[in-house]
């Protein structure tokens, strides 16, 4: 298993920007799928964004619809870390935010069908609270 430590979450006003950052362990991070998932008081975890690799240097960036234009994950793996860079926040993106990492080698659905069934590690997670 990956071991996944997320930070960067606090309060913000509506139309701030936050930037939260995920540092895994491991010596292969770099062919690790990553992704971020949200999970807002009374519902289901839900897709955010994933970052997966295609092979040699190429990633494919894939985002839920709620936050395409707004959030932008990238990683870098000299620091074994990803980040998820989320500009314009509105009220409704109040959640806890949950990294999380595969290492198995499995597809992740793409076109924003990423489930939590995907993804075999999980970081505790870290509020979000944006004002209105």
């Amino acid at each position: 298993q990956v071991q996944l430590a997320e930070s960067g979450g606090g309060l913000v006003q509506a139309g701030g920007s936050l930037r939260l950052s995920c540092a895994a362990s491991g010596r292969t991070f770099s062919t690790y799928a990553m992704g971020w998932f949200r999970q807002a008081p009374g519902k289901e975890r839900a897709f955010v964004a994933a970052h997966t690799w295609s092979g040699g240097s190429v990633y494919y960036a894939d985002y839920a619809d709620s936050v395409k234009g707004r959030f932008t994950m990238s990683r870098d793996n000299a620091k074994n870390t990803v980040y998820l860079q989320m500009n314009s926040l509105k009220p409704e993106d109040t959640a806890v935010y949950y990294c999380a990492a595969d290492n198995s080698g499995r597809p992740i659905a793409s076109k924003g069908a990423a489930r939590v069934a995907d993804f075999g590690s999980w970081g505790q997670g870290t509020q979000v609270t944006v004002s209105s």
